[in-house]
This record gives structure tokens, C-alpha cells and sequence, in this order.
């Protein structure tokens, strides 16, 4: 049996380095829940703590962009990708879907559970994930749908149910009450996975995935400011106040780590497998902190750690049709 030859080789390391930075993306999102929880907590104000989420992420990417030579340098080509119609001015609201997904955390994880939530979710950028590669909103266009896809996608959200199920309480509110409530997360997950559809079509045009990102912040944090006026207005402020410790702020950088690698991860793999990736990040993640800074109620079973392993088996499933593709195009 030969051995394989250098160019195997060397695609096995790159796709074996794309599945890393998808877990590592992944991986930032439940850190940044984790944050903005307890800095809702805090302040007794779940709508100031998204907003500071994201006004600090918009900080950061901002200093980026401006304090950088490569920041300004991918900022000077979004005007000739817009001339050349590589990006539609709508592209620039895919950090609204961010500031949506934000907003149906902190109005239905109290009603639903934590449980239920991340199914929804999940579930959500799972279909999205395939739809989108679908109907080529991607930056690689469409994308057949395989078998192997499909299975992989199947076995992402039944791994996922696995995972949370010795954290699923009974959620006694109708069947419609219930199946509404469902619907925001599971719209937020569907979205989710078209905005970083959008977010990598502008990273191909710009050749960077700075201003995308940028982009992303600017936008999600217009969106938030306008809903905190409008809680203002009817609610007041919060009973809390600001802490003063500086990790309660690293919500907005960690989720500059989640876009900015989404960005760059749907122009190499497509939408679904960036997405499922990135859901097989968000359980390790989840898995780690729960085990390392266990939060109170947290439950940690066999069922938990499976269920985090199936879901990266997902992954290489659902990967497995563009690398034999590729591996093919090569030997033609």
C-alpha cells in the first residue's frame, strides 16, 4: 500500500487546522454567555449587559481596524469590493442577526431553560447551515446538499440533545405557549448561520475579516442601544450597578474571536460545517467551564461528555464529502 504523498499530506494538516479554529471559535461563545450572565446579574439589567458586550467588542475591532497597517489597509478596499458589486450595502447588517440572537437569549432562557434553549439554538444553525449553503448565500456559492451533510446535521442535533439532557426541566406552559417560545432561539440559530454566510462573503471581497467584523459590532450595537432606550423608557434602570472587575467586560472581545474566525471559516468550508464546528466549540466550551468553574446547578454526566464527543464525530462526518472532493480534483 503506498504511503500518501506530500500534497495528501499537507491537505490533511490544513483540514485538520480549519476543524481546530472552528472548535476554537466555538469555544469564545459560551465564555462570552458565561460573562454576560453574570454582568447581567450585576447590573439587574440583562439589555445594558448586551449592550456593553458590544460596545466593548466594537472598542476592540475598532482599535483593530484603525490602529493597525493591516486593519487600514482591509478598510480601504471596502469601497472598490462595493464598486465591483462584491458586497451589497445589506451585507453590512448581518450584526443586527447578532444583536437578535442576544435579545432572545435573555427573553426566553428564564421561561425554557437553559436545556431547551441550546437545542433550539442549535437546531437553528443546523438548518440554517444547510439552507444557506443551499441557496448559495455563502462566499463558495451553492453547495450540494450530500447524504454525508445530512447525516452529519442529524447526528450535530441528536448529539446535542444528548449532551444537555440530564439539564432539561419539565417546561409546563402549553404546547403553543412552548412551541412560541421555541421558535426565537431556533430563529436565532437560523439566522446566526446566515449572518456568518454574509460575514464571509465580505471577508473574500476584503480579503481580511476586519472590517466585516467591525461591520458586525457597528451595526449590533446601533440595534441594542435603540432597544435599551426603549426599556429605559418603560422600565427604568436596573436595581444593580456596574462591577468593577476587569473580566466582567471580556464579552466583546471574545466575541470578536467568534465572528472575526466564523467570518474566515465560511469561505474555506461553507456555511453548515463552519456551523457545526462551531457548535462542537460551543459544547467543549461548556463542557470546560462547567467542570473548571462550575456554575451553580450545573450537572455534569456521561451523558454530557458523549454527547460533546458525538458532536465532533458529526463534524468529520459532515466533512468528509469535500475532502474526498478535493482529494479527487487533485489526482485529475
Amino acid at each position: 500500500m503506498s504511503s500518501p504523498n506530500p500534497s495528501q499530506r499537507r491537505s490533511v494538516l490544513i483540514r485538520g487546522s480549519l476543524m481546530l479554529l472552528m472548535v476554537l471559535a466555538g469555544m469564545a461563545i459560551p465564555g462570552q454567555g458565561r460573562v454576560n450572565a453574570e454582568l447581567a446579574e450585576h447590573t439587574g439589567d440583562p439589555y445594558l449587559a448586551a449592550l456593553i458586550s458590544f460596545s466593548t467588542g466594537l472598542l476592540v475591532i475598532a482599535a483593530l481596524a484603525v490602529a493597525t497597517g493591516p486593519g487600514r489597509r482591509s478598510l480601504r478596499r471596502v469601497r472598490p469590493a462595493f464598486h465591483r458589486g462584491e458586497v451589497r450595502w445589506w451585507y453590512l447588517l448581518a450584526g443586527c442577526v447578532g444583536a437578535y440572537f442576544v435579545l432572545t437569549q435573555t427573553m426566553t432562557i428564564g421561561l425554557i431553560g437553559v436545556a431547551i434553549f441550546t437545542v433550539s439554538v442549535v437546531t437553528g444553525q443546523t438548518v440554517g447551515g444547510l439552507v444557506w449553503d443551499r441557496v448559495g448565500l455563502g462566499p463558495a456559492g451553492r453547495k450540494r446538499i450530500s447524504p454525508m451533510r445530512v447525516l452529519g446535521a442529524a447526528l450535530t442535533v441528536v448529539a446535542v440533545v444528548w449532551a444537555v439532557s440530564p439539564q432539561a426541566t419539565v417546561v409546563d406552559r402549553g404546547l403553543l405557549g412552548l412551541l412560541l417560545l421555541v421558535l426565537l432561539p431556533f430563529s436565532g440559530g437560523l439566522f446566526n448561520a446566515g449572518q456568518q454566510a454574509l460575514n464571509g462573503r465580505q471577508s473574500a471581497a476584503y480579503r481580511s475579516a476586519i472590517p466585516a467584523t467591525l461591520f458586525n459590532f457597528v451595526s449590533g450595537t446601533l440595534v441594542l442601544v435603540l432597544v435599551w432606550l426603549v426599556k429605559l423608557g418603560v422600565d427604568g434602570p436596573g436595581a444593580g450597578s456596574l462591577p468593577t472587575q476587569w473580566w466582567y467586560y471580556i464579552g466583546g472581545p471574545l466575541g470578536c474571536v467568534f465572528i472575526g474566525l466564523g467570518a474566515v471559516l465560511v469561505t474555506k468550508v461553507g456555511v453548515l460545517l463552519a456551523a457545526m464546528g462551531m457548535i462542537a466549540g460551543q459544547l467543549l466550551g461548556s463542557l470546560a467551564l462547567d467542570l473548571i468553574f462550575p456554575a451553580p446547578g450545573t450537572v455534569v454526566t456521561t451523558a454530557t461528555v458523549l454527547g460533546t464527543v458525538m458532536t465532533l464525530l458529526a463534524v468529520v462526518v459532515a466533512s468528509v464529502p469535500d475532502f474526498l472532493r478535493r482529494r479527487d480534483q487533485r489526482g485529475r
